[in-house]
């Protein structure tokens, strides 16, 4: 489905910048400014600025002098305000908006004819007013639904690069969203003999700094192995926890510097 993202009468550069970088980031590039207050806004410094990177989005932009000219080939107008109107299309939050909205255009998809020809010329667009008073009420008027964001009742005021990158965020998931990008590759998991070998390397450890004592071991071994089974220990772990055997194994005791903490507490 098109999308298009309208901004009507605003004045301030920055919230372009803004508002591009926000529609970037969901995917969406189809910007049109209508009579914004400077005429040549997409070559500002401070809208560059605040684009942070999405000067494509800016390049493709387009500036118009009336809203009928932006709304040419969008079918479904979403107005954005605050607070509702007494008058006009019912005021929605976006995703229960968009719900409704996708399933009806499955529905049409899904009927042979002209409703499907509707749904493969379909387009929405998304209108935001001015950064001081907001949309006009004949603009409202126009629209299918008026879009509210649910916020703090004692203080509901966004900016409008911000309401935009919320909306935007509610549409790309509504259409299926992106998958999450790992940081990291997974690590890989120590097998039972990597394990086992830890184990053996640990228990000489903890008997040359005195605190397994072998003649009378009972089940600190078994614990520690249920342990390290709960922790799904990586092999980078395990290379960590021979190197602290390893060093046990290398630190001289006396029984003076004996840990004095005994096993048997800890394992009948």
């Amino acid at each position: 489905m098109q999308t298009r993202f309208i901004l009507i009468h605003t004045s301030h550069a920055g919230n372009v910048g803004a508002a591009a970088r926000a529609m970037k980031t969901m995917g969406f590039d189809d910007l049109v400014l209508v009579a914004p207050r400077w005429p040549n806004v997409l070559r500002r410094d401070e809208t560059i600025q605040r684009a942070s990177g999405a000067t494509d989005v800016l390049k493709n932009a387009r500036i118009v002098d009336t809203l009928d000219e932006a709304l040419d080939g969008m079918t479904h107008l979403c107005a954005t305000a605050m607070t509702p109107r007494d008058f006009g299309p019912p005021t929605r939050t976006p995703r229960e908006h968009f719900k409704m909205l996708l399933n009806q255009e499955l529905y049409r998809q899904e009927t042979p004819g002209i409703e499907a020809e509707k749904a493969r010329n379909s387009g929405v667009a998304f209108l935001f007013g001015s950064e001081r008073f907001g949309m006009r009420n004949e603009d409202v008027y126009r629209c299918h639904v008026c879009l509210s964001i649910p916020s703090n009742p004692q203080f509901g005021s966004l900016n409008l690069a911000s309401a935009l990158q919320v909306i935007a965020y509610d549409w790309r998931e509504a259409l299926g969203g992106y998958l999450v990008q790992p940081v990291t590759t997974m690590p890989t998991l120590a097998d039972a003999a990597q394990v086992a070998g830890m184990l053996a390397h640990l228990e000489q450890g903890l008997q040359a700094i005195g605190f397994l004592d072998p003649q009378s071991p009972k089940k600190l071994m078994p614990r520690l192995n249920q342990l390290f089974n709960r922790a799904a220990l990586t092999q980078e772990e395990i290379h960590i926890l021979r190197g602290i055997a390893k060093m046990m194994l290398k630190t001289p005791t006396t029984d003076e510097t004996a840990l004095s903490v005994s096993p048997s507490s800890l394992t009948d």
